[in-house]
């Protein structure tokens, strides 16, 4: 049908990506679907028999050619909503984790989600229209004790985004950011945190409360969304708390038996 509105949803497998796609899907949008593994090909199963087009791609968005990829397939098509959700986390010391790791999640988190707002903004600013979701975090607010990179990395996201929503605002544009606490998502295995604990806690939010809370906020064209009481609270305190105390915290609920030092 061409009335109905074309979205994009990155990291769209699992987790926040997939219910966010959901919620555009059951709010009548055509879809373009991506993430770096063949789950990809499962959510679109799913997300098509809630009914209109739901295309698939598998890429690595971490990199200049995956996103390029996806922009491929996007065409010539005006693009509505942009929902920039794939990422990743990393756990344990600084001097401990991979090189290849931390180059994959900057890879990802901040180049791949910049090059993506950059291919796609233009074109809504040249339409008039459109609305922007990135998801980027609380843990944006503090310094990352034992999962310093991605910290860092939502830091970035959380400015662009806010930044990004200022320029963009007078051109019938918005930016939303999506800042969750912790979400009960694979994300967790994937960064190797699941016996930490925030991988532990029973207090996770779900990805449904979250996407569609971050779904209703970029629709409404809000600057920013920080689901739950708790994570608000955070997010307020975090500026007037020191931030080698956050530091410490951070590091409590990151740091897992395995990163204890040995003691002789």
């Amino acid at each position: 049908m061409p009335d109905r509105k074309l979205a994009i949803v990155t990291g769209a497998s699992t987790g926040i990506g997939r219910e966010l796609a959901r919620c555009a899907a059951e709010d009548g949008c055509d879809l373009i679907i991506c993430a770096n593994e063949p789950e990809i090909e499962d959510a679109a199963r799913d997300l098509r028999s809630l009914g209109g087009s739901v295309e698939a791609v598998q890429a690595d968005l971490s990199t200049e050619e995956g996103v390029l990829a996806l922009w491929h397939q996007v065409g010539a098509r005006e693009v509505d909503y942009l929902m920039a959700n794939a990422g990743l986390t990393l756990g344990h010391a600084f001097v401990d984790q991979e090189w290849p790791r931390i180059h994959e999640l900057l890879g990802l988190n901040i180049q791949g989600t910049t090059l993506l707002l950059h291919r796609a903004l233009p074109r809504m600013q040249a339409r008039g229209q459109g609305r922007v979701l990135v998801t980027g975090s609380i843990a944006g607010f503090m310094p990352g004790s034992y999962q310093a990179v991605y910290n860092a990395s939502k830091a970035y996201l959380d400015s662009l985004s806010y930044a990004l929503n200022d320029e963009m605002k007078e051109h019938g544009v918005t930016v939303t950011c999506l800042m969750p606490g912790p979400v009960d998502t694979p994300i967790f295995d994937r960064g190797d945190m699941r016996d930490s604990v925030m991988g532990e806690t029973s207090l996770k939010d779900t990805p449904e409360h979250t996407a569609r809370a971050g779904y209703e906020a970029m629709k409404a064209g809000k600057a920013g969304m920080t689901p739950g009481l708790m994570n608000k609270l955070i997010t307020t305190f975090a500026g007037v708390i020191p931030e080698p105390v956050l530091a410490r915290m951070n590091r409590w609920m990151s740091e897992t038996d395995r990163d204890e030092p040995e003691r002789t």
